[in-house]
């Protein structure tokens, strides 16, 4: 259980790095981060940390197709969490 929080503590911290870096990025009109890489860190394990950066650094928060992709991913997830705990899968 240990090593599940670490893990979780390590993709939440490196997303939401992850996330400021694409922000500093976009201001300065620089190559940017693929929206599917940060989409693949919230898919594995790291949507806290997308969300928290998401409203620290307010980015990509009037893109409503981000939004949505995002918000799929969160009901994937919270799905797989209640089968999991529910169903014993």
């Amino acid at each position: 259980m240990e090593v599940l929080l670490l893990y979780f503590l390590f993709v939440n911290s490196l997303t939401f790095i992850i996330t400021g870096y694409d922000k500093f990025q976009a201001k300065r009109n620089k190559r940017r981060i693929q929206e599917a890489v940060l989409f693949l860190l919230a898919f594995i394990g790291g949507s806290i940390g997308l969300f928290i950066g998401m409203i620290f650094f307010r980015h990509k928060t009037s893109k409503f197709t981000f939004i949505m992709k995002f918000l799929y991913i969160i009901l994937v997830q919270a799905v797989v969490i209640y089968l999991k705990y529910n169903r014993n899968i």
